[in-house]
Parts: structure tokens; sequence; C-alpha cells
């Protein structure tokens, strides 16, 4: 397999900052300050003493196990109200990287990765306004690469070690996925998203059939009918109405934890 370990080289346009530990990657990019400006700046740490995901979830990661980083960079070409192709650009550019290790890996709605029914990787993404275009946008992504036990009361977290049953090198996974955000992020410039809302689309966890899902009114059924530019998931029941959902107002119940009454929240 080849890597893109030339994406990582410092150069006029980007940055690469490598940390032995911080709190987490998103606060240690607000504060940052570049000597001289850059179009993207990456950091990266071997451990965060207080990583987070969303809406105020812990993430919890062994030191030196696994690729934890965060991207800055300056999507001012893009329009708030279509700040989501941002989401759905980084996804899939880690959904296929690590599609080169191992079947399975989807997109769970907004932006978490699994594989099967477990979750690999999770990210935050965060925006600054201006206007009504993004000034500054930063990316917080952890991917469990090389951790093989989990201590914390997250439900279903696995590593790509644990699906290869082999250690891997975080450094290529993380050259070759900030290549495919680099390609994808110059398709947003151009104005051509056609191809990442597809892809995405198809990538998505169980984008196929008839799941369990619960809401405030209960447990319903319904089939993934679509995700609108804003983010909004819209689910159809089996006479075809439909429902639209921001984030964290719709779970997606996985079968056999049904009994249980934990579902994984989407």
């Amino acid at each position: 397999m080849t890597h893109s370990l030339y994406i990582l080289d410092d150069s006029p346009w980007f940055e690469w900052i490598r940390l032995h530990s911080t709190d987490s990657t998103i606060d240690f990019l607000k504060h940052y300050r570049p000597v001289s400006p850059k179009d993207m700046i990456l950091v990266t740490a071997d451990f965060q003493t207080a990583g987070r995901g969303q809406a105020g979830n812990s993430w919890e990661s062994e030191a030196g196990k696994n690729l934890l980083f965060g991207l800055l960079f300056h999507p001012r070409e893009v329009e708030a109200n279509r700040q989501f192709i941002l989401s759905q650009a980084v996804a899939l550019s880690i959904c296929e990287t690590l599609s080169d290790y191992a079947e399975d890996i989807r997109i769970k709605w907004p932006n978490d990765i699994y594989w099967k029914d477990r979750k690999i990787c999770g990210m935050l993404i965060e925006n600054t306004l201006v206007g009504r275009c993004i000034e500054n946008c930063i990316i917080g992504a952890g991917i469990n690469i090389n951790q093989q036990t989990f201590c914390s009361d997250a439900p279903n977290p696995v590593s790509l070690r644990q699906i290869t049953g082999k250690e891997q090198e975080p450094v290529f996974i993380l050259a070759d996925t900030i290549k495919r955000f680099k390609d994808y992020y110059r398709k947003i410039q151009q104005g051509q998203t056609e191809d990442i809302v597809r892809n995405y689309r198809e990538r998505l966890y169980r984008h196929n059939g008839f799941h369990l899902y619960q809401d405030a009114d209960g447990v319903f059924e319904a089939e993934i009918h679509d995700v609108e530019p804003t983010g909004h998931l819209v689910l159809a029941d089996r006479d075809g109405v439909t429902r639209r959902y921001a984030f964290k107002e719709v779970s997606h119940l996985i079968p056999s934890d049904t009994a249980l009454s934990a579902p994984f929240v989407l």
C-alpha cells in the first residue's frame, strides 16, 4: 500500500505541530497563533487530557496508541447554511482511509465512523461564522488505531488493531486522511460538491432498509430518506411519512441492545 506521507511536509500552505500531550487538539488550535499565516494547520497529540466528542461527550484514548488530531483552516467560500459539507468531507476522508484496512467501514450520521455496529472514530467540528460565511473551521478527530482495552462506559468502541489483528502505523493513516481531505476541500472551493454528497450517502451506516429509531415520541421503524445540505436527517416510515431531525433529536437503536433499553445516540 502506497501512502501519502509527502502531504505532511511543512510548506507555505501547511503546518504540522506534534505534541506529546494537550488538553484537546481543538482547544490547542483555538489559542494557537502561527508565526506566519497558513492555509491549514494540523496538530497531533499522543495523549489528550480532556478530549471530547459531540454534545460534550468525553473521548477515551490510551496514550500513544491512537490517532488524535486537529485541523484548522479557513473555508470562507462556504456559506453558513452549507457548513455540513465540511463535516461530510472529513467523514468521507477518514471512512475511505480506514476502508483500505478493513471492510464494513461506514459513516454513522452525522460523522461518527463505524465498523459494523461498533465505533472506531469520533469527531467534533467547530465553525466560527462571520456574517453568512465561515471564517474558521476546526476539526478534532480521534481514531482508535492500536488500543486493545477500553475502560470507559462507552457501549461499543473498537480499534483497527482489534479488527485486523495487526498493529498499524498511525502516521500512515493520518497522511492518507489529510490527502483525501485536501482533495475534497479543493472540490468544495471549486463548488464541485456532487461527488461528496453522493459518496457520503453511499457510505452511510445502515443506509439501506428499515431499522429501529427512537425520538421524543418513542420507538419507530424507518429508513433513511435523505440527508439535507443543512445536515438534517430525513427518515421515512413504511407508510412513506417523513420525519426531519437535527443532531441528537433521534437515536438509532441496534437490535441486540433494544431489550436493554440502551440505544446508541446518533
